[in-house]
């Protein structure tokens, strides 16, 4: 009879093992779960990191040439206020060739992601998209808020705006 006694106890003792193997490989599983979960969101941040720093380097080089593109801006301006003074002059080759330099130098510019800020005369006025230099009273009821006359151009390098154009406005 000892003999069954000893039988059940190593029965119970490979009960106890195997139990205890089921809670060490439910733990196990459960690290396994925590690990995964924890290299599935390291990998999510690096692929938004990785995300984030190439639409940074395509901003950078889409801007990169701001500066540049600001300082010509009165150069622009220059052309324009010379081709109205010469047009009033009537001297039509100096006139063809300042707008000749002009032109030469604004598509160039252009081809660099510059392009001109639409605006005409009559436009409603927006804080956000125009900047007014001075009100003076609107010629007449339709043109109260409207832009009456335009001042300098505006001018975008790609979607960001580098000057806003300078207006008057009616009140």
């Amino acid at each position: 009879m000892a003999k069954k006694k000893s039988n059940k106890k190593i029965d119970s003792d490979k009960t106890n093992e195997s139990v205890e193997k089921k809670v060490e490989e439910v733990g196990l599983d459960e690290q396994l779960k925590i690990e995964k979960d924890k290299f599935l969101r390291l990998f999510a941040e690096f692929e938004n990191y990785k995300r984030r720093t190439a639409k940074e380097r395509i901003e950078l080089f889409s801007t990169a040439s701001e500066e540049v593109m600001v300082s010509l801006l009165p150069v622009l301006d220059d052309f324009d206020r010379a081709s109205v003074e010469i047009e009033k002059d009537k001297e039509n080759e100096t006139l063809k060739g300042i707008l000749l330099i002009k032109n030469k130098l604004f598509d160039t510019l252009k081809s660099k992601g510059l392009s001109l800020v639409e605006v005409s005369k009559g436009d409603d006025f927006n804080a956000d998209d125009h900047e007014a230099v001075t009100q003076i009273p609107a010629p007449s009821k339709n043109m109260q808020g409207k832009i009456i006359d335009i001042i300098e151009k505006g001018y975008k390098l790609g979607d960001k705006v580098i000057r806003y154009p300078k207006v008057v406005i009616g009140k």
